[in-house]
């Protein structure tokens, strides 16, 4: 679509699985791949309305929806990600460009026949499937900004699991010449990515690792009757002890034995994983705190257990992302788990601990615009290099 690629606002917009709201990142994106740089110029949360929330929340849980009733909420969505993609420019000039990975409401990652090898899948099923709702084409309407969406479809339709999608964007902002690093998102599910040191021929790595705060933010809501939604810095956690019997007997379900590639979402560490682990907790007479407590250690026992089954060795650094980043009893307990790796934030390396997701997104849509693959097949299994997300034009164009 041009020559010259250099100086390209772009607003990244996600909402992750624990639907908090829309996280916007307005950043200044020169290079490409080796010579990438970034600049978050605002960076902002724009919570749901909680009626929406909820629904949002209901139908990850497996509420029923008739066509229209979808098409209403996808529209709905789609307008707070335009509100979000508009409020955050708000003092810059226009943006160029926005990268819009949606609301994911149902992801079902590639079947065990297309996990074993079969080089082409005979049935659909095999395929993965994943949908996020706030379609990009009323993105683009709303705000006149061209807009790419729906970045899972590609590497999907090429076997793929879909996710995760941002270690290729983790690669070339945050790998070190001599460390071996791995960075780590903890939204509602845990991903990781591995970035061996660039001194290495290693490649890189990235999958789900687990539960993030998807179970501690939909038991905090249990326990409290609804009067909170999340567990702030961990503090009511850290009032209690972790159940280490149970957390062991929780890492022998099967997801955290699965060799990578990988991925998962609510529909296996939702409200019905959360009422198995009350059942399995009734016995010890755990306190809430205690509860929550071993909750968070399971997140960070997870964690810990998939680098040492799935890495050639323990990483240099862990780099933290996401609204987990920030819970301080979370990002203890981690620590303890992995003695001897330095666990900091992104932060610390100079990327938003915050925003980056969102600043993925601006650079994956900004790759899409230049024609430049945006997945890592080693990283989602799919079979090749591919170009992600569906690009829709707006009115006010000027990129």
């Amino acid at each position: 679509m041009g020559q010259a690629i250099q100086g390209r606002r772009v607003v990244g917009l996600i909402s992750g699985t624990s639907v908090d709201g829309v996280d916007a990142a307005l950043v200044e994106i020169t290079g490409t791949t080796d010579d990438l740089q970034i600049t978050l110029l605002n960076g902002a949360t724009y919570p749901y309305p909680e009626a929406l929330r909820s629904q949002i929340l209901a139908v990850c849980a497996g509420e029923p929806l008739s066509m229209a009733e979808l098409a209403v909420l996808d529209d709905a969505i789609a307008a707070v990600f335009a509100e979000a993609a508009m409020q955050v420019q708000v003092g810059y000039p226009p943006a160029d460009l926005i990268g819009s990975h949606g609301q994911t409401v149902y992801h079902r990652p590639p079947q065990p026949a297309h996990l074993k090898g079969k080089a082409t899948p005979n049935r659909v099923s095999e395929l993965g499937y994943s949908m996020q709702l706030g379609r990009g084409a009323l993105i683009a309407y709303l705000t006149g900004i061209t807009t790419v969406s729906n970045f899972r479809a590609a590497d999907i339709a090429a076997a793929g699991q879909g996710a995760p999608m941002v270690p290729p964007v983790d690669a070339y902002l945050l790998r070190h010449d001599t460390l071996d690093r791995c960075v780590q998102n903890i939204g509602g599910i845990g991903n990781v990515t591995y970035l061996p040191a660039k001194a290495k021929s290693a490649l890189l790595r990235g999958w789900d690792t687990g539960p993030g705060n998807s179970l501690l933010d939909l038991a905090v809501q249990r326990l409290s009757n609804g009067k909170f939604t999340f567990d702030r810095d961990g503090a009511w956690a850290a009032q209690g002890t972790p159940c280490q019997t149970l957390v062991q007997q929780w890492l022998q379900q099967d997801f955290f034995h699965q060799p990578p590639p990988k991925s998962t979402g609510r529909e296996l560490f939702g409200v019905a994983y959360l009422e198995q682990c009350c059942q399995d907790a009734a016995p010890y007479q755990l306190s809430a705190a205690d509860l929550l407590a071993t909750l968070t250690e399971l997140t960070a026992a997870s964690i810990a257990d998939s680098y040492q089954r799935f890495l050639p060795h323990l990483p240099d650094q862990v780099l933290l992302c996401g609204g987990g980043s920030r819970n301080a009893y979370l990002k203890q307990r981690l620590q303890a788990n992995l003695e001897s790796t330095q666990v900091g934030t992104t932060d610390d390396f100079g990327l938003s601990a915050d925003f980056k997701e969102a600043i993925a997104f601006a650079v994956l849509a900004y790759w899409r615009y230049w024609d430049i693959p945006g997945n890592l097949p080693e990283v989602t299994g799919a079979r090749r290099s591919v170009l992600l997300g569906e690009i829709h034009l707006g009115d006010q164009n000027t990129a």
